[in-house]
């Protein structure tokens, strides 16, 4: 499997409503509203990169209100 923290901008104000929409999603394990740089952090899993590219592009960035995401894969040293 692989995990990535997914890292969202949000328009003004819609930090809650894209938070509930992307705590819908399959492979969407945890999602918070958060301050600083992001508005929403999300902790994704696929079984692969490609299904997690897949995840993001094809779900999530669709979501109304995302301005811009960040995907960061977890490494295990």
């Amino acid at each position: 499997m692989v995990h990535a923290y997914i890292l969202i901008q949000t328009s003004v104000g819609k930090s809650v409503d894209v938070s509930a929409a992307i705590g819908e999603i399959q492979g969407v394990t945890r999602v918070d509203a958060v301050t600083g740089p992001y508005d929403v952090i999300a902790m994704v899993e696929a079984h692969t990169v490609d299904e997690l590219g897949k995840l993001v592009l094809s779900q999530i960035q669709l979501i109304p209100n995302i301005t811009r995401t960040l995907t960061c894969p977890i490494i295990h040293l």
